[in-house]
């Protein structure tokens, strides 16, 4: 019998098949296709997107119009997802089109290659967001097990290098296969009916998650609900961060929150401390970062501990900062009380304290292990605070599509009171939006999430030369983004009616769309030193439409200085 032109790597997350493809595709100078991807570019969204909002079946069925598409292509490396052979005609199809390869690993070396930095197989990190990853991942491996057994070929790559994996794979292929392939009753013993595994067996979305954030340092949960903050301590349990608890929180927040926080711990018996600093941008700063390292090696925080950022985005920025920068990084957990530190501080893992000349000039990515955000708890907050956080959420939906501006529009009076259903519906829109992004460019390297900084450059610069005391960020925001629409109209990608639609937003929700008493010269010597400038151009985020933004760097001086001047009044 001759051998297919295709091969399929199967087998657990972690099992390597992702860095074994390119080297069997190079030795046999075939194509590779991964039938994940060719599901995410059929639906349009993330797997685990599609996970949680249409369910496992659904996945499964786009999964098997991706195996049909993969096994009709000739001369390919087909890498199917974990859970390909959980149903019979999907091993059907694959042991008709190819030989079929399983990678195997111990759940030791599955678990040390998921939680190492870098890894690309991330779509089963979430499995690791329990008390007990190393029994889970056993339990999921254990329920497969049968059906991974049923392939042609296994090769065990616990400590073997990707290249002696690949060159086990090209043996069996060159030695083996045609035997194999030749075998009666192959394709019916492969599958079979009565081989099943248990359903919920891939990608484990944490229940309650509006999303997941998969950078590549890591992949996390992002929970959003009413209510919820009472259930911090379970959540810090099951993901396997209950040993001791920092809760580092602004004075105001803890005057509310404190009791309630630390009730949750309690119930959870996490043993923890606390540690308050005054509210406002004035402590995002170096030295209130040295006072809390003080505190932490005066209580002995070691590096296994978790520190937990209990407040708005000042306090998401500080004890980020805090827990990316002692003892090289330990855990740390977002837990944002403002609109602002739900939108857009808690996601993304960007910490950072500022300088007295640009804010949040000094900083380090440090994702979390999770966000838990209570919407609820913004009954707390003053009505300018929640207005300030709302323009972080105004600018995602200009970025994201019609339908979230839409939102926006429709629900402004529901939002405004705080009604429960309507807001975090926003919130949720936010962070599942920025969530994308991130994901697609973690270290801001690409330019995707560069796009997020829209009305930022300008709104750094009056919050700088304004010593951080007279504006919101939101507020100082929305008068940056009316600047940046300024020039997008100026330089001819946008249509002035769009551009009055976000005024109009703007003002709807009680936002600056411009400002008295500003200094030009010193808001242009500010933006020079802004972090995107790349060989001293300022890279504008400018809009082509809604959800259409681009990066610019050659915006001429007359029209940023022409947009200034429609802003400051």
């Amino acid at each position: 019998m001759s051998v297919p032109s295709r091969i399929v790597l199967t087998g657990f997350s972690g099992a390597g098949k992702s860095v074994v493809a390119p080297l069997l595709a190079r030795h046999f100078g075939w194509d590779i296709v991964d039938t994940d991807d060719l599901v995410v570019a059929r639906a349009g969204k993330s797997i685990l997107d599609i996970f949680r909002d249409a369910g496992e079946d659904a996945f499964r069925d786009l999964e098997f119009d991706a195996i049909a598409e993969a096994c009709a292509r000739e001369n390919v490396i087909i890498s199917a997802g974990g859970g390909a052979v959980l149903r019979a005609e999907n091993r059907r199809a694959l042991a008709e089109a190819a030989f079929v390869v399983c990678l195997e690993a111990r759940p030791e070396t599955i678990l040390a290659r998921l939680t190492s930095r870098g890894s690309t197989e991330q779509l089963d990190r979430p499995l690791l967001a329990t008390n007990d990853p190393l029994a889970r991942i056993t339990e999921l491996k254990v329920a497969r097990q049968h059906l991974y057994a049923l392939c042609d070929w296994a090769v065990h790559t616990d400590g073997l290098t990707p290249e002696q994996v690949a060159a086990e794979v090209i043996r069996a292929h060159d030695e083996r296969a045609a035997d194999i392939l030749a075998a009666p009753e192959r394709v019916e013993a492969m599958a079979a009916a009565a081989a099943s595994a248990p359903a919920k067996t891939l990608h484990a979305v944490p229940e309650g998650a509006a999303c997941m954030v998969g950078a590549a340092s890591g992949e996390y949960p992002v929970f959003v609900g009413w209510g919820t903050l009472s259930g911090l301590g379970a959540r810090l349990r099951d993901a396997g961060l209950g040993s001791f608890a920092y809760l580092i929180s602004d004075e105001t927040v803890w005057h509310h929150l404190g009791d309630e926080v630390e009730a949750s711990l309690r119930a959870a018996e996490i043993d923890f401390d606390s540690y308050t600093v005054p509210p406002g941008e004035v402590s995002k700063t170096l030295d209130a970062a040295s006072d809390i390292y003080d505190w932490l090696i005066d209580h002995r925080a070691e590096r296994g501990h978790t520190v937990v950022a209990v407040g708005g985005g000042v306090v998401t920025d500080l004890g980020g900062y805090v827990a990316a920068t002692f003892a090289r990084g330990i855990p740390l957990v977002h837990v944002p009380t403002s609109m602002l530190g739900q939108v857009d501080a808690a996601i993304g893992g960007k910490v950072a304290v500022n300088h007295p000349l640009a804010k949040n000039m000094i900083g380090v990515f440090q994702q979390p292990r999770f966000v838990l955000a209570d919407v609820a708890v913004m009954r707390t907050l003053p009505e300018r605070e929640i207005r300030s956080g709302l323009a972080e959420a105004i600018k995602m939906s200009l970025l994201d599509c019609e339908d979230h501006v839409a939102f926006f529009e429709d629900n402004a009076e529901a939002i405004l009171k705080l009604d429960r259903d309507a807001t975090v519906e926003s919130v949720r829109r936010s962070v599942c939006f920025k969530g994308s992004v991130v994901s697609d460019d973690e270290f801001e390297t690409t330019g995707r999430r560069s796009v997020l900084n829209y009305g930022h450059t300008l709104a750094h610069a009056i919050e700088s030369t304004t010593g951080y005391s007279r504006f919101r960020h939101g507020e100082a925001d929305g008068i940056g983004m009316m600047a940046a629409g300024r020039m997008s109209m100026a330089m001819g990608l946008l249509a002035s009616d769009v551009l009055e639609r976000q005024r109009a937003l703007l003002e709807r929700y009680g936002l600056p769309a411009s400002a008295d008493g500003l200094d030009r010269a010193r808001l242009l010597d500010a933006v020079a030193l802004d972090k995107k400038v790349q060989g001293k151009k300022v890279r504008w985020v400018l809009l082509e439409g809604i959800g259409r933004p681009v990066l610019r760097d050659d915006v001429p001086e007359d029209v940023v200085a022409s947009a200034l001047d429609s802003v400051l009044d």
